[in-house]
């Protein structure tokens, strides 16, 4: 069908890899590893690199780690200007560069959002890029004589939108041990449990049900951090490689952050597109498209499960016109297997769907470059789509505490762009009713959902439960001994406990 000529398409992807047991490891910085994959992208495009690089008016970024907080300091030094760092390397002098605020859904947002630029008649041509040098970083760390300097003052215009953390943490929250994303996770994680009326044992080899197919995938993509195939008995495990991070999860069920990847997508006009002499072959449409955000962890009624990514996979594929029965490939993001699990919850999907859920091989295997993983989930999926045209791959891209989900859904066939319904359906979320929290907690309570931080120097569980008293909500911490044996032998879910509130503003709990 001929479609409009402002229509947007990804026309380029790339993606690259530096692993420690590479025969030329350098430990490349975070601009290196996004150069590479930008050229690659321009490389995948089929047309005159140099003319699409001149062509790109907004290259839009991801943040690293290392520049994920306002007291975060690169320990081997970074550029001024990211963006522009990486821009300059491959040619290109955009009009605009942008630095998106943290969240793992920012690759999907950035998409729909200069896609729809695109249509809008706004800018023409586009790139999205993302890296993460968590490998360098820890190769490079301590004392050592030959740490590279990365350091670069390149300056110029920089859309910085700022952090944007407070969507994901308070100051009370933090207190009380939700300062990573394990430990928060766990706390869903254990919360669905208790819905689901599952014991321990029994939901650990469901979380290693879900997560070994994954690993099977990142074994064959030459992109992987760790290409190696995990049986379920091996995700599942506890052994001295496999330990405890956070309750209830082993370090194989965990993001794997110690990376160093990078990933670009090259989005245009179609108009564009025929001018700078890219192949129809490389088109890729995107068909629906969604953002929604949750509510904060606290306010939220039911812990276990995701309005936003209910919505957001629901509104995506209404817009693409299909069902979840007629997509052909998912990459769904997996830091954990809450995020997985609740897409599978509210659409049907099981872990041995036979179209798999993951074409990366998943955030623990594949790797979990930060905020950038699913451009890897994209670029993968474009891939994907060309080798079957006219066939539907979804992206669900997760950020923060499942408090933002971005949904991409992908096809080579032809179709005019069409705006989404995310704001209407963003009221549905702030119509919800909200949960009373009670900070500074006395008297006694039942343990709602929990975790343990074996990843701190004192073991130390994390709970959210309810006081007896008004049913408010509360958070405490515990190094109770026998407390702590309930949490790390039992199960305490529902469990009586006395808490006490601090000076310190922190609530401590025992055992009742």
């Amino acid at each position: 069908m001929p479609v409009d000529p402002r229509t947007p398409v990804i026309v380029g992807v790339g993606q690259f890899t530096e692993r420690l047991d590479d025969p030329e490891y350098r430990g490349m910085s975070a601009v290196e590893l996004a150069t590479e994959a930008v050229r690659a992208a321009l490389t995948d495009t089929g047309a005159d690199v140099a003319a699409v690089a001149k062509a790109i008016q907004v290259f839009a970024g991801l943040r690293q780690f290392e520049i994920c907080t306002p007291y975060a300091t690169a320990p081997l030094g970074a550029s001024d200007n990211y963006i522009r760092s990486v821009a300059q390397r491959v040619g290109a002098d955009p009009e605009r560069a942008v630095l998106e605020s943290i969240g793992g859904n920012g690759p999907q947002k950035l998409v729909t959002e200069f896609a729809g630029a695109i249509a809008a008649g706004e800018i023409e041509v586009a790139l999205i890029l993302g890296s993460e040098n968590g490998s360098t970083l820890k190769t490079f760390a301590g004392d050592r004589d030959d740490k590279p300097d990365h350091s670069e003052t390149v300056g110029g215009q920089l859309d910085d939108r700022g952090y944007g953390f407070e969507q994901y943490m308070s100051e009370y929250t933090a207190k009380h041990g939700l300062t990573g994303a394990p430990v928060q996770y766990g706390l869903l994680d254990n919360a669905r449990r208790s819905r689901l009326g599952l014991s321990v044992d029994d939901y650990r080899l469901k979380m290693a049900e879900l997560f070994a197919p994954f690993s099977k995938v990142a074994a064959k993509n030459p992109f992987s951090s760790s290409p190696v195939e995990r049986s379920v008995e091996e995700v599942a495990t506890v052994t001295a490689e496999n330990r405890m991070i956070c309750d209830p999860y082993p370090r194989l069920m965990v993001a794997r952050d110690t990376v160093n990847q990078g990933a670009a997508a090259v989005l245009m006009s179609v108009d564009a597109a025929r001018k700078l002499g890219v192949p129809e072959a490389k088109w890729v449409y995107l068909h629906g498209h969604a953002d929604q955000r949750e509510q904060d962890l606290l306010d939220r009624e039911d812990v276990s499960v995701s309005y936003s990514e209910k919505q957001a996979v629901a509104e995506a594929l209404r817009g693409a016109g299909v069902t979840i029965d007629e997509v052909a490939t998912f990459d769904l993001y997996s830091c954990f297997p809450f995020p997985v699990f609740t897409v599978c919850d509210d659409f049907g999907l099981t872990a041995d769907d036979p179209r798999g859920l993951t074409l990366t091989g998943g955030l623990p295997y594949f790797g979990g470059p930060g905020n950038s993983y699913s451009l890897h989930g994209i670029a993968e999926t474009v891939a994907a789509m060309r080798d079957k045209p006219g066939a539907f791959g979804l992206v669900g891209a997760n950020g923060g505490v499942m408090s933002k989900y971005s949904v991409g859904v992908y096809s080579t066939t032809p179709i005019n762009w069409a705006p989404d319904h995310s704001k209407q359906l963003q009221d549905d979320i702030a119509a919800l009713p909200k949960v009373a929290v009670t900070r500074n907690a006395n008297g006694t309570g039942v343990i709602e959902t929990y975790s343990v931080r074996y990843d701190w120097p004192e073991l130390t569980g994390v709970i959210i439960a309810r006081l007896d008293a008004d049913g408010s909500r509360f958070m405490a911490l515990t190094t109770d001994p026998a407390l702590l044996k309930l949490m790390t032998d039992g199960d305490p879910l529902g469990a009586k406990i006395t808490v006490t509130a601090g000076e310190d503003e922190i609530n401590r709990a025992i055992l009742a």
